[in-house]
């Protein structure tokens, strides 16, 4: 019988750079794009499984848990160095304070297997796993920007868990950050190799913060309703027989992003339209990463968020859809969206895009209405500390669900892909039980060690 799985806080720490920030890098400016991102923290967990299961060498796995914490707090420290806004402090829409504040580090221990978790995924669980930005504050009241939590499994496995403010961050910088830790912890290369220069103040130079979002503005207001989150998994090779299925003149080679999105598309729809009563109009946001959308590429190390998105639609009188017409959509939507863009965006454009986004997601009657982001192609499964590469990577259901809101990732072996769904209760109901995604996506599986 499985233990009920207790996470116990050994101590909580602030870890600094390990050298001072330079003066006249202290202000590191705001773009337009980190301006008009929500508030929010961005989770993710990486798992680590030790070598066996065994749970009687305490000893030894204690020895294990000390030298690989300080591992991971000395090399932490090095990589704040290099991104040195993540160890600072947000003054309001316009800027961080790159003071040298810290980044939280919490230890914890955990009194099961990590096969346990792997081998029952539970999405609300593994909330226990990441550090709680809320109670993480300084005496003096002051929240991090980046937190980190070392959890440390009675058989000698480790999770490592980050909660950061997307404010700063999105997924490409993500990677790039917690790649270079684990570089710099496992060692392999100088440093200067393994972190490029990094200088954040050069996306305002490129997309100027605007004055007026200094002061306090509305937001995107995501739907919250009582909705819950399921994970899918898409195996490549029934990714690969769904991209040969849905292929047509209009888009010859659709990508997996594509074939995978317009298939859940088109049964979460189903699904509205059966709760509704009838068909409406729906719209699919995707979220698309700018620095490979603008001609030239923007700079490698161009880091902090760059981001739009996409919008494919439906009418109203269109009541059938099958998969191959969504991706033409999709396919659609995106090269006008490469039209418009390549060359240029504005923050006016900016700040156009994300009231229709707004209008399209954050209104309460929008039940027909999707946003969806994408992390494939992002090399998080590379995070090598001096334990391995990572058997899973997760993202924890949040305290409350956003209603509508689909996140792809790859999975471990990188063909395949990984779904989260958040739907209302009574929709998620009809799409578990659609024979269609099941044909291709198996629900919550068993993660392979």
């Amino acid at each position: 019988m499985a233990t009920e799985m207790k996470v116990e806080v050994i101590c909580k720490e602030t870890i600094k750079p390990s050298s001072p920030t330079p003066h006249h890098l202290r202000i590191s400016d705001l773009s337009v794009f980190d301006q008009v991102t929500s508030e929010v923290y961005v989770q993710l967990l990486l798992f680590y499984p030790s070598s066996s299961d065994d749970v009687n060498n305490i000893d030894h796995h204690h020895s294990l848990f000390a030298e690989r914490s300080i591992l991971l707090k000395t090399s932490l420290s090095e990589t704040l160095t290099y991104f040195y806004p993540l160890a600072g402090e947000f003054k309001y829409n316009s800027s961080i304070s790159c003071n040298d504040h810290g980044a939280a580090f919490v230890e914890a221990r955990v009194n099961c297997p990590i096969s346990q978790i792997l081998g029952e995924p539970d999405l609300g669980m593994q909330k226990q796993l990441v550090p709680n930005h809320i109670e993480c504050r300084t005496q003096s009241g002051k929240g991090y920007l980046l937190l980190v939590q070392a959890n440390f499994f009675e058989c000698g496995g480790v999770a490592i868990g980050l909660n950061i403010s997307h404010k700063i961050i999105d997924a490409y910088t993500l990677c790039k950050f917690i790649n270079s830790w684990a570089a710099i912890s496992l060692g392999s290369a100088n440093t200067d190799h393994v972190v490029p220069p990094v200088e954040f103040g050069a996306a305002a130079s490129l997309f100027p913060p605007l004055d007026f979002l200094n002061s306090p503005q509305p937001s995107i207001d995501f739907v919250k309703e009582n909705c819950i989150t399921r994970r899918y998994v898409f195996d490549a090779s029934k990714i690969a027989a769904l991209k040969s299925k849905v292929a047509s003149a209009a888009v010859p080679n659709p990508t997996r992003v594509e074939v995978v999105s317009a298939l859940i598309w088109k049964c979460v729809m189903e699904a509205s339209r059966s709760n509704l009563g009838s068909a409406r109009p729906s719209a699919w946001c995707q979220v698309v990463n700018m620095r490979k959308i603008m001609v030239p590429p923007l700079r490698v190390d161009l880091l902090g968020n760059f981001f739009g998105y996409f919008v494919a639609k439906t009418e109203e009188s269109e009541v059938d859809h099958d998969v191959q017409s969504l991706v033409a959509e999709m396919r659609k939507g995106f090269e006008e969206f490469k039209v418009n863009f390549a060359n240029g965006i504005s923050g006016e454009d900016v700040l156009q895009l994300c009231k229709e986004l707004g209008e399209l997601i954050g209104k309460v009657d929008t039940d027909n209405n999707y946003c969806s982001t994408s992390w494939c192609r992002f090399p998080f499964y590379k995070a090598n500390f001096g334990w391995g590469k990572p058997s899973w990577m997760s993202i924890p259901a949040g305290a409350v669900e956003i209603k509508n809101i689909i996140s792809l990732m790859d999975e471990r072996y990188g063909n395949g892909i990984e779904a989260r769904l958040s739907l209302k209760e009574e929709n998620m109901a009809l799409v578990e039980s659609n024979q269609e995604l099941l044909a291709y996506a198996s629900l919550n599986p068993s993660v392979v060690m």
